[in-house]
């Protein structure tokens, strides 16, 4: 494993800019800024902008709960057969709950789990109930063979607001789970009391363009359709085979992390065992082709225009394919929030563990208290 990269003080690492509280008001998705992937390099990275494979292959490694050495944190036990489920329109949902006080709920990027949390739970648990789930076709929850769209994982993460936390929460989500927070938060407002987002997908929409619907011809339909799934089935299939490779999993950790020191066998394991399931291939396809070539369909700007309640930023800003550009943008967008720069890459809350539950417990102090609703 690489050396551990040296990093600067916390007091040079973080900085808060606070902006004045002004309501917006329109809705939702997927990725980048100004240094956006296109979706074909996208496709061709493999997976994703947690920087981590989802479908990974299996491994044998069992790693062991313990702090971390280098930063002095508790971590949360790893449990190959992990913690809590909860049914969900037939589905099997895993999640993590530890702790009392205020909700929190944790919402992981695009294949990791609830696992990728294991620094910020028991710190955070110390002063509020902690939720860490994983969305439905990812980490420990059921892989799940339905039309991957962002509203999956909004309607699942409401329904978790309402069926398993029953009290007003605050989100917080890295990549993926962070766009997935924030359409959560305009469909069920009265149970989400902030946003916190780390390394956010989605993109803001481009006013230049208007959206064609032509009707298809039948040799699109009949020939080059199929042949087109049968192509991208061999193209994406060669992808899913490489991103098994061990070794592959270790690299594209790193080029996301700045720091690597924790891109060890607990992190590895925890991305690797969900692929045991005999759905990932098929969940990986259609992940790719319905919904990450789809992204342009949901837009920042649209459920940024709908949100009401307080946002934090907690931006890794040497991430190197979601940089600064866009949280600014978003903060221009969106005046009432708060914006932390770390240096970090895409993944801050495991990459410097420390600087965001400090952070995140700072801003959360920060907020207006709302009456639970089981008393109402």
């Amino acid at each position: 494993m690489a050396s551990c990269i040296s990093t600067p003080s916390p007091s040079s690492r973080l900085h808060l800019t606070k902006t004045t509280f002004i309501a917006a008001t329109s809705l939702p998705l997927y990725h980048s800024t100004k240094c956006e992937m296109n979706r074909r390099s996208l496709a061709v990275k493999g997976i994703v902008t947690t920087g981590v494979s989802a479908m990974a292959m299996a491994s044998t490694l069992t790693p062991q709960a313990q702090p971390s050495q280098d930063k002095g944190l508790e971590r949360l036990a790893y449990k190959p057969e992990g913690y809590n489920y909860w049914k969900w329109k037939d589905h099997n949902i895993h999640y993590v709950v530890q702790g009392e006080g205020p909700p929190l709920v944790l919402i992981h990027g695009f294949g990791a789990s609830a696992f990728h949390w294991r620094y910020n739970i028991p710190e955070l648990a110390k002063k509020h109930k902690v939720y860490a789930l994983d969305l439905l076709g990812f980490g420990w929850s059921d892989k799940a063979l339905v039309d991957y769209d962002a509203m999956v994982w909004r309607d699942q993460v409401t329904d978790f607001l309402k069926e398993i936390v029953k009290e007003p929460a605050v989100l917080v989500g890295n990549s993926l789970g962070g766009f997935t927070a924030l359409i959560a938060a305009t469909g069920l407002p009265e149970f989400v009391s902030g946003v916190a987002l780390l390394n956010s997908a989605g993109q803001f929409g481009d006013g230049n363009k208007e959206s064609k619907n032509s009707e298809e011809s039948p040799l699109q339909k009949f020939f080059l359709k199929p042949l087109k799934e049968v192509f991208q089935r061999v193209v994406l299939g060669f992808i899913f085979w490489q991103s098994k490779q061990p070794a592959r999993i270790k690299s594209v950790l790193k080029s996301v992390y700045v720091n690597s020191s924790n891109v060890d066998d607990y992190l590895v394991e925890s991305i690797t065992r969900p692929a045991q399931d005999p759905n990932a291939g098929e969940v990986y396809y259609r992940l790719m082709t319905r919904f990450m070539m789809n992204q342009s369909k949901y837009t920042l700007d649209s459920v940024l225009s709908e949100l009401s309640c307080p946002l934090l930023l907690l931006w890794g800003d040497l991430d190197p394919w979601v940089g600064p550009a866009k949280a600014n943008k978003i903060k221009e967008f969106y005046p009432k929030t708060t914006l932390v720069h770390l240096q970090a890459g895409h993944c801050p809350h495991d990459e410097t563990p420390e600087l965001v539950n400090t952070a995140l417990l700072d801003w959360l102090t920060t907020l207006t208290p709302q009456v639970s609703l089981q008393t109402l």
